[in-house]
C-alpha cells in the first residue's frame, strides 16, 4: 500500500481572484484511530462555502494550513479499533465541512452515512450540503404547507435549484430570482421568473403577488435582505442561510440586525439557517435529513445538476470557475 497521497492544500489567504494559495501536496496516509474510519474519496462537492474558507471568512475553518472541502462521496478503505456498522469497501458520504479535496480522509464513524446503490458517487456528493440545506431551511425552519407562496434568490445556483426542486415538491407557489440569461434553468424548474436586475425585487415580486410572498429563502445576504423583506406579506417569513454578499464583521452584524430586528419592524419574521452551526450543535437532524434526500435522488424525484465536473486535484479550476458567477446549479470533483 501507499504511504502518501496527494490533496490540495490551502497554503495562506486568498480569495475569488487569488487563488494561487491551493497548491497540490502529498500528505502521509493517516491510520484511523479508536472509533474512526479511513475513507478514499471518489467525489467531492464544491461550493461557495469553499471560496469562503479560502478567503478567510469562513468561521468553522481550522488554522491554515489545511485541505479544504465541504462534502465527500467515498468508499471505506479502514477501520480503527471499535468501529461497528460498516465494512471495509462500503460507500459513504459525509459532511466533512473541510478536507474532502483530498485522495484520503480519516473522520469519526459517527459522521458517515451509507450511500443507496441506486445513488452514484457523483450525485451524493452533489446533495450532501446543498440539499441537506434546502430540506432544512424549507421544513425545519419555514415549515412550509402546500399552497403557499416562496420567494428565493440566487435561484439558479447550487442551493437555489435545490430549494426550487423541494418547494415544488411541497406543492410551494415558487418565485425564483436570477439573471435574465439563467432563466431557462428556472422555468425547467417550474418556477416563476424573475430578473432581479429589472429593479427592486420586492416591486417585482409585488407586481405579481400584490399581497407578498409566504416566505423568502435568501442565500445572498447583503442589501438583498430588505427587499425580500419587503416581498413578503404581513407575518411572513424570511430565511436567510448564507452571507455570499457579506464584507466584514460589521456588514455581518448589519445583516443580522436586518433579519431578526429589521423584519420584525416591517410585521415580518426573520430567521438565519447555518448548517454547520446546526451540525455541530446536534448532528441529528443531518443524520435524519441526508437518507431523506438520497430517497429523493434514488426515486428520481430531484435532480442535482451538476454543471461541471474535474478531476480531485483539479479543486482550484474549479473554485475560479465557480469564482465567475456563470455555475447553474452544482460542480464536482471526481478522483
Amino acid at each position: 500500500m501507499t504511504t502518501t497521497y496527494r490533496a490540495v492544500m490551502l497554503t495562506g489567504k486568498g480569495g475569488p481572484k487569488a487563488l494561487d494559495v491551493l497548491k497540490v501536496v502529498e500528505l502521509p496516509v493517516p491510520e484511523p484511530g479508536p472509533g474512526q474510519l479511513r475513507v478514499r474519496v471518489r467525489a467531492a462537492g464544491v461550493g461557495s462555502t469553499d471560496l469562503m474558507a479560502v478567503g478567510g471568512s469562513y468561521r468553522y475553518a481550522p488554522p491554515l494550513p489545511f485541505v479544504p472541502g465541504y462534502e465527500i462521496a467515498g468508499v471505506i478503505d479502514a477501520l480503527g479499533p471499535g468501529v461497528d456498522g460498516f465494512r471495509v469497501g462500503e460507500r459513504v458520504a459525509c459532511l466533512t465541512v473541510y478536507g474532502g479535496f483530498g485522495e484520503m480522509l480519516v473522520r469519526d464513524a459517527v459522521h458517515f452515512l451509507p450511500i443507496p446503490d441506486a445513488v452514484s458517487d457523483g450525485d451524493a456528493a452533489a446533495v450532501i450540503l446543498n440539499y441537506v440545506t434546502a430540506y432544512q431551511a424549507i421544513h425545519r425552519v419555514a415549515k412550509v404547507e402546500a399552497g403557499q407562496t416562496a420567494l428565493v434568490t440566487g435561484a439558479a445556483g447550487g442551493v437555489g435549484t435545490a430549494a426550487l426542486q423541494l418547494l415544488r415538491l411541497a406543492g410551494v407557489k415558487t418565485y425564483g430570482a436570477a439573471s435574465a440569461g439563467k432563466h431557462g434553468t428556472l422555468r425547467a424548474l417550474g418556477a416563476i421568473r424573475i430578473d432581479y436586475r429589472a429593479g427592486r425585487l420586492d416591486q417585482l415580486v409585488r407586481a405579481i403577488e400584490p399581497d407578498g410572498v409566504d416566505f423568502a429563502f435568501d442565500g445572498i445576504g447583503g442589501p438583498m435582505i430588505s427587499p425580500c423583506i419587503g416581498a413578503l406579506r404581513p407575518r411572513g417569513h424570511l430565511v436567510a442561510y448564507g452571507f455570499m454578499a457579506a464584507a466584514g464583521q460589521l456588514s455581518t452584524a448589519g445583516m443580522f440586525a436586518n433579519i431578526f430586528l429589521g423584519s420584525r419592524l416591517r410585521g415580518r419574521c426573520g430567521s438565519f439557517y447555518g448548517i454547520s452551526a446546526l451540525y455541530r450543535k446536534d448532528p441529528t437532524t443531518f443524520r435524519q435529513d441526508l437518507p431523506k434526500v438520497f430517497a429523493l435522488l434514488a426515486d428520481k424525484k430531484i435532480d442535482p445538476m451538476v454543471a461541471k465536473t474535474f478531476p480531485l486535484l483539479e479543486a482550484r479550476k474549479a473554485l475560479e470557475l465557480l469564482a465567475t458567477g456563470t455555475v447553474e446549479g452544482k460542480l464536482v470533483l471526481f478522483s
